[in-house]
């Protein structure tokens, strides 16, 4: 089988000839975009031996003011296809699927409402003074929060449309605001699960497969159970600090294939010998079983992880 056709038959619970894998990590900044980061993608693809080509997504909803507080989330400008962030990303999309192998199933990567939000003023206050400033902005500045998230939902739509049009066979939509330290469960129901659906649905509605990575620790997995019927493929940090097994997944998605087997930051695969890494996958594989199964990691791997340690496990996976 070649890669393509080893993942949409997990997907679609299908027999494969042996599980899909697939792992990215965050590119060093200095070849992350451009002509460097095609050839980033096309050597880490060739030299890990990966199921899936990740187009990561660097190009962010830009800032577009200083932050003053929560009336800048009133003041959200709107997006269109001309908008660089967008235009670049397809352009870097188009440039990697016209250089790799036939036979490649590729991924986009749509960062969801909730980091999509916070990405113009993360910059200049911090990650976790923004995601406060975000709870502080919905609950005193609703309307204002509101207009915001449909613009940006709008400039996603966009963002998925052209990446389907460009050729990508899924797109991978990083889920963010489901922990319990924000938001309450109504909160997240207004803030986020309307936006967060509809960005999954227009994923369906252009014929491409969905990928759900449901971003973090502190998870309250059941807010996203709705998602499951939108979603072909979910991933979650199993190891973060959720307790949420991958049999707990299989359960709250049952139509969904599952990814994932690996803590992506610590563990075996950042500190255990090549046997005790063998016996994990093969462990986890046996255990789970192969049907609608794609192994992966909780999430993104570090970056400065040796690229042979990659294709140790992909060489594992291959042996169950």
């Amino acid at each position: 089988m070649t890669n393509k056709e080893r993942v949409i038959a997990a997907i679609k619970g299908e027999k494969v000839d042996r599980v899909p894998a697939s792992f990215s990590l965050h590119f060093p900044k200095e070849i992350a975009k451009g002509e460097s980061g095609v050839k980033a993608h096309l050597d880490f693809y060739r030299e890990t031996g990966v199921d899936i080509m990740k187009i990561m997504n660097e190009n962010l909803v830009p800032v577009f003011e200083k932050y003053e507080g929560h009336s800048s989330w009133s003041h959200f400008p709107s997006y269109s296809r001309h908008d660089k962030f967008i235009v670049d990303q397809i352009d870097f999309c188009k440039r990697i699927m016209d250089e790799s192998p036939d036979g490649t199933f590729f991924l986009g990567t749509v960062h969801g409402i909730c980091a999509s939000m916070i990405h113009p003023f993360e910059p200049q206050v911090g990650y976790e003074a923004i995601r406060a400033e975000q709870v502080r902005a919905f609950r005193e500045n609703k309307s204002g929060y509101l207009d915001a998230a449909k613009k940006v939902t709008e400039a996603m739509n966009i963002l998925i449309e052209e990446q389907i049009k460009a050729g990508v066979d899924a797109v991978y939509y990083a889920a963010l605001g489901g922990e319990k330290r924000y938001f309450s469960q109504e909160e997240f129901s207004e803030a986020f699960k309307p936006f967060d659906l509809e960005m999954l649905s227009t994923i369906k509605e252009n014929g491409a497969y969905t990928f759900l990575h449901i971003c973090k620790d502190g998870l309250d997995m059941p807010r996203y159970k709705d998602y499951g019927r939108l979603s072909d493929v979910v991933n979650w940090g199993i190891y973060e600090d959720n307790d949420f097994s991958l049999e707990d997944g299989r359960a709250l998605f049952p139509e969904s294939a599952i990814m994932g087997g690996l803590a992506n930051r610590k563990g075996v695969i950042i500190d255990g010998s090549d046997d005790e890494l063998r016996e994990a996958v093969h462990g986890i594989i046996r255990g789970f079983g192969k049907e609608k199964f794609i192994f992966g990691a909780d999430c993104t791997l570090p970056t400065e992880l040796p690229y042979s340690r990659i294709h140790k496990i992909m060489d594992y996976v291959a042996e169950v």
